[in-house]
C-alpha cells in the first residue's frame, strides 16, 4: 500500500497557520491530522470547530479530525459542518453502539470513520468493531502532547492489525524515518507526524522522505 503523510498541526507554529497548512500542502502531504483535545479524555486543549472552519478555507488536503474527546458523538455534526473529511473516535470512550451511530450518520455525509486506540489499550478492544470502521489509528504515545517518544510496544499491535483488516492502518506519535519504518513494515500505510516535520528546515525533503521508508 503507498505510504501517506499526515503533517499534524498540533506541532505547527499557530502563529503561522494558513502559512504552515500551505507549507506542507505544497511539500507533498496527503492529508492533515487536525487533533483536538477537551482536557478531560486527554490533559490538553486543543482546537474546535470554528478554527476548523478556518482550516478548511485555505487548504484542499482531506482533513482527519481526531477527537480525543469524551462523548465525541455529541460534537461530530459541529466538525463535519466545519469541514471534516475523517473523523477519528476513541474507542476508550465510544462502545458498538455509538460506533454504528456514527458510522450510520457519516457515511450518509460521505464522511470516513476511524477509531482510535491507546498504547496501553488491547488490540482485543477493537476487534470486535473493525467492521464499523474505515481506517484504524494506533496510537504510539500516550495522547494529549506532541514531542513524545515512540513507544515500540505497539508493533506487534500493528503486525495483529494487519493479518486482521484491509483498510487504512494510520500510527501516530513519535513518528520519524526510523520509526516509520517500522511501523510500516508491522502493516501501517499512513503516518501521523507533527514534530519531525514541523522542526525540520526543509517540509519537502522530510515528506519525501518518510514515504520512502520502505
Amino acid at each position: 500500500m503507498r505510504i501517506k503523510v499526515a503533517p499534524s498541526i498540533l506541532s505547527c507554529d499557530f502563529s503561522r497557520l494558513a502559512e504552515e497548512i500551505k507549507a506542507v500542502e505544497s511539500a507533498g502531504a496527503d492529508l492533515l491530522h487536525v487533533d483536538v483535545m477537551d482536557g478531560h479524555f486527554v490533559p490538553n486543549i486543543t482546537i474546535g470547530p470554528v478554527v476548523l472552519k478556518d482550516i478548511r478555507k485555505v487548504t484542499k488536503l482531506p482533513l482527519d479530525v481526531h477527537l480525543m474527546i469524551e462523548h465525541p458523538e455529541r460534537f461530530v455534526d459541529s466538525f463535519v459542518a466545519s469541514g471534516a473529511d475523517m473523523i477519528t473516535v476513541h474507542i476508550e470512550v465510544c462502545g458498538k453502539k455509538t460506533l454504528q451511530a456514527l458510522r450510520n450518520k457519516l457515511k450518509l455525509k460521505k464522511v470516513s470513520l476511524g477509531i482510535s486506540l491507546n498504547p496501553k489499550t488491547p488490540y482485543a478492544k477493537i476487534k470486535p468493531i473493525l467492521g464499523l470502521v474505515d481506517f484504524v489509528l494506533v496510537m504510539s504515545v500516550n495522547p494529549g502532547f506532541g514531542g513524545q517518544e515512540f513507544i515500540g510496544s505497539v508493533i506487534p499491535k500493528i503486525k495483529r492489525l494487519r493479518s486482521e483488516f484491509s483498510g487504512d492502518i494510520a500510527v501516530d506519535g513519535g513518528i520519524n524515518e526510523n520509526t516509520g519504518k517500522l511501523v510500516v513494515e508491522a502493516g501501517a500505510n499512513i503516518l501521523a507526524v507533527g514534530s519531525y516535520i514541523f522542526k525540520s528546515k526543509n517540509y519537502k525533503e522530510t515528506i519525501r522522505r518518510l514515504k520512502c521508508v520502505m
